[in-house]
């Protein structure tokens, strides 16, 4: 098998690392806009497809034409995206492509929501009431109309989900504005304006149950999930196993689950949602709303708990294997508690509005530790594009012990996630951790309904002092942005606010994971060495020069680094001035590489006795410190028949052989 990834983001870098533990050879696709990204270096090869931003990866002629340009023989589709486009399942059938997923028929009848609602309504399983479809206004208001009074009615698209085609309404005259939304979204979204209503459940969990089907018989479920914490709609936090879910209950959800594939003739993975309405351990009632005929986002925390590779898994079905040479006979037990807390470039406002953010990461160190898996396609040094999904990391925890005591590790995780250059909502996350998970009444609308207090907490979380902490990144020329405070060393710092850094035009950089360059840079890159600042500038955009020409002076560590070309050729373009501070791998420059020969006039140039202007700086410091600069205290010490400790030295030392250091050591006065 030879694998074509037709994804991008953190998603693609999991698929190509779980492929590669089976020895299965990659190839990334990637938009113009997209080549830096780093999903593009984590598989074996890369073909750039046409187009720019998502139009891109949702062109299933361009697509398929990649892998089969590429020699690859099968197709995995991550999530989102063409995931759940039954034409793609059927392009690739046609090319001879094995599509890592559910058969094109079951990518049909399970991306209808109301042919979903209707199969699991024929094999006895409770769906939340409602009209599946042929809905327009008029059936909607009828609907409305029958329900009890207090209760509210729910929009939903029928041939989509990730809470896109979705409103809420609880008044009558409400319907026809939220139904006009709810159809021009999902038809933006989905390319299909046809919408279905249910009654919304108040107080109610989400809970969701992971499947695997092999096509030959083999079905096994792999426990439950909660995905309660959303906003408007959409999952923030995900954890496995679901709490406070009674025996029965648990057990009639993995039923129904396993009911449904078989019923579907499902292959592949597959999940099964739900809502949960009451408490345990006699009120709870279960209700059948989607099933999502693809690898979810969050399958992370039910690989945590089982242990079981699940993209592995995958990738093995297609490839022809059973669940059971697999080695996968019964469902897994479950171990311990586990935690997913999405990290995205956003935060929230008191209102609920979502404040999208983007930048350059200037700092990205991921948390680590027993028990800590963070899956991120994140860098020092990638500029985001405001072109993709929001979602910029996954951080997931384990642990052994208690539910709570999960909780509180992913919070700790997430206070040790150190991101600059870029808002994201961690702040945010880490309140809804201290009080949404820690409350037994918790349901879909909780964060929703609970907004402004949770922003306010959110806020206070910002401002107090971590040592990992996200300091508030000011917009360029903004004043009084704040500056991290977890360099002891003022390597970075060097004077400089995060508004003056956030001012310098984004940067491309040599793809890094924390500050370990994880690859070559690209050729005619001037890469940073090390971390530090930009001290001094010795060459000029449009120069000629020669491989190991002088091209910038960085200070780190107190000391002076030279930056040398590392080809000849014409310096294409500087993407740092002066003051600047960098991390190791950062793309200080590129270089459009050509013969350039080191010419006498150059060697001319260069005085041997020219002392640079940074230098002579320090030498006038230094020489502040001497007894010439100090005529006042040199009399002083005349006065008494008394001579300066320098004077002493020189007596006391033969000439030269005394080195003095930490002579600036000055007070101000």
């Amino acid at each position: 098998m030879k694998l074509l990834i037709a994804n991008r983001g953190e998603i693609a870098i999991r698929i190509a690392r779980a492929a590669a533990e089976l020895d299965i050879p990659t190839v990334a696709i990637h938009s113009k806009d997209d080549e830096r990204s780093l999903h593009v270096r984590r598989a074996d090869d890369a073909v750039l497809i046409p187009g720019v931003g998502a139009r891109a990866y949702l062109d299933v002629d361009a697509v398929v034409e990649a892998a089969q340009s590429a020699g690859c023989d099968a197709l995995h589709p991550g999530y989102g995206f063409l995931s759940e486009n039954p034409a793609l399942a059927q392009a690739c059938e046609a090319a001879g492509i094995a599509f890592v997923g559910p058969s094109a028929a079951a990518l049909e009848l399970f991306g209808d929501k109301t042919k979903a609602r209707r199969l699991a309504s024929e094999h006895g399983v409770p769906v939340v009431g409602g009209v599946g479809e042929g809905v327009d206004v008029d059936v909607a208001k009828r609907f409305f109309a029958e329900l009890p009074d207090g209760a509210a009615m729910l929009f939903k698209a029928a041939n989509g989900g990730g809470g896109r085609g979705m409103r809420i309404v609880r008044d009558a005259g409400a319907i026809e504005e939220a139904f006009a939304r709810a159809q021009s979204e999902a038809q933006a979204a989905f390319g299909k304006g046809d919408v279905y209503v249910e009654q919304f459940l108040v107080d109610a969990r989400h809970v969701e149950v992971q499947v695997a089907a092999d096509g030959q018989g083999g079905f096994c479920h792999f426990g439950d999930r909660d995905c309660t914490i959303q906003r408007r709609h959409q999952k923030l936090i995900e954890v496995a196993p679901a709490p406070a879910l009674s025996n029965a209950v648990r057990d009639g959800l993995t039923t129904a689950a396993l009911e449904l594939a078989r019923a579907a003739n499902y292959r592949s993975l597959g999940t099964f949602e739900f809502l949960v309405t009451g408490n345990p351990p006699d009120g709870q009632r279960f209700h059948f709303i989607e099933a999502n005929a693809r690898l979810q986002v969050e399958h992370t925390v039910t690989e945590e708990v089982t242990g079981v590779d699940l993209v592995q898994l995958q990738l093995r079905i297609a490839q022809g294997e059973t669940l059971a040479a697999c080695g996968v006979r019964e469902p897994p037990p479950v171990r311990g508690h586990a935690v997913q807390a999405r990290v995205n470039m956003e935060t929230m406002t008191a209102e609920g509005e979502t404040v999208p953010a983007g930048g350059e990461l200037t700092a990205f160190d991921p948390p680590t530790g027993p028990g800590i898996r963070t899956d991120t396609f994140g860098y020092a040094g990638y500029a985001t594009s405001p072109h993709f999904d929001s979602l910029l990391a996954k951080v997931i925890v384990h642990s052994g012990a208690s539910f709570a005591a999960a909780v509180r590790k992913a919070e700790r995780a997430l206070a040790d996630f150190r991101i600059e250059g870029v808002r994201t909502n961690i702040p945010f996350l880490q309140a809804i951790m201290r009080r949404a998970l820690a409350s037994p009444a918790v349901h879909t609308r909780f964060v929703d309904d609970n907004m402004a207090a949770l922003v306010e907490n959110a806020e206070a979380q910002t401002e107090a002092p971590r040592y990992f902490s996200q300091a508030p990144v000011a917009a360029p020329g903004q004043a009084g942005a704040k500056l991290d405070s977890d360099d002891p060393l003022a390597v970075l710092a060097h004077g400089k606010s995060a508004a003056e850094r956030m001012a310098v035009e984004p940067q491309q950089a040599a793809p890094v994971e924390g500050r370990a360059v994880i690859a070559a840079p690209m050729q005619g890159t001037i890469a940073a060495p090390m971390q530090g600042t930009i001290v001094g500038i010795e060459a000029a955009a449009g120069q000629d020069i020669a491989e190991g020409a002088l091209v910038l002076v960085m200070e780190a560590m107190k000391m002076e680094h030279e930056i040398r070309a590392p080809s000849s050729g014409t310096l294409a373009q500087l993407t740092v001035a002066v003051g600047d501070t960098v991390w190791e791998g950062h793309a200080l420059g590129y270089i459009d590489e050509k013969e350039v020969a080191a010419s006498d006039d150059h060697a001319q140039a260069v005085d041997l006795d020219h002392v640079r202007p940074d230098l002579a700086e320090i030498h006038d410091r230094h020489a502040v410190t001497l007894d010439d600069a100090r005529p006042d205290a040199v009399a002083k010490r005349r006065n008494t028949n008394q001579r300066t400790a320098r004077e002493n030295i020189d007596d006391l030392c033969d000439a030269e052989s005394f080195v003095e250091h930490g002579q600036l050591v000055l007070t101000p006065g």
